[in-house]
């Protein structure tokens, strides 16, 4: 099997114009992963791309197998993950084109497998325990702070933490639904950053959200509200600068026997009842 150190979750626009692409099939006790992984270096690293929706973006949210993904990318050798995605903005002063890099998340999905801890056996008879995961800080702060340098560094004003909340999708939110997103004090919504935080924090792997927000919610705009299509078009136009982002973060993150954050710990003491990758 072939070794990464870094994976990234995204689409094929991050690592399509590689010179030098590896594609390999990983199979996991969950089921198979969205796509194959693509292997490449970046800022002399070697990094796994994952596009988060299969490459041909036919995984609606609800229905990527997050377990998989992220069984797959630590199978592979990665510790380190950057998971940029589409969002909206649930405040006026987060308009399309602001990239934000959140500290905290809020659940609100609800048919999505989201812990690998659950007592029910893997296809090889091993018991996973029940283990209730330490998730007050949901992000590495390390992939956090080489996330939100990389993008000063590129002249972008990321702002530095806020509330990602997630929702099930694949539909968007109604205005009374935006609109209590924002009165709880949330900053953006999105429906793919959870579970892959949690599942990372139980792999051991640090894990942070790079932000992009493609246009203002429903309850934060006074027009006919988001589309599809709009987030798709802001998107595209930032795609280019948001690769720049993640390359450089890439390359900004501690090397993996150097981690000094929690996120490596989060197993000790404790007896799995499985194997990991």
């Amino acid at each position: 099997m072939a070794d990464a150190e870094i994976g990234v979750i995204g689409g094929s626009g991050f690592y399509s114009f590689l010179d030098d692409v590896t594609e390999i099939t990983v199979d996991t006790p969950y089921g198979s992963p969205s796509d194959s992984l693509f292997l490449g270096e970046v800022a002399g690293r070697q990094v796994a791309f994952l596009p988060r929706h299969g490459r041909g973006h036919h995984l609606p949210p609800h229905r990527i197998n997050y377990r998989a993904n992220l069984w797959a990318l630590r199978s592979v050798g990665v510790r380190q993950v950057l998971g940029p995605c589409a969002v909206g903005g649930l405040r006026p002063e987060y308009g399309p084109g602001t990239l934000l890099v959140p500290d905290q998340v809020v659940d609100r999905t609800k048919t999505r497998a989201q812990t690998y801890f659950d007592g029910v056996p893997l296809p090889d008879g091993s018991i996973p325990r029940v283990f209730h995961l330490p998730f007050a800080d949901p992000y590495c702060p390390a992939a956090r702070t080489a996330a939100l340098a990389a993008a000063r560094g590129r002249n972008w004003d990321a702002v530095d933490g806020g509330t990602l909340v997630v929702i099930e999708g694949p539909r968007f939110s109604s205005r009374a639904e935006s609109r209590w997103h924002a009165g709880q004090g949330w900053s953006v919504v999105g429906m793919t950053g959870h579970p892959e935080a949690a599942l990372a924090r139980e792999l051991g792997l640090c894990y942070a959200s790079l932000t992009l927000v493609t246009d203002l919610d429903a309850g934060a705009e006074t027009g006919d509200g988001v589309s599809h299509h709009d987030v798709l078009e802001v998107f595209g136009k930032n795609v280019g600068r948001l690769r720049e982002v993640l390359f450089d973060a890439v390359g900004a993150l501690p090397a993996t026997g150097e981690r000094t954050c929690g996120c490596a710990q989060v197993h000790d003491g404790w007896e799995l009842g499985i194997e990991l990758p």
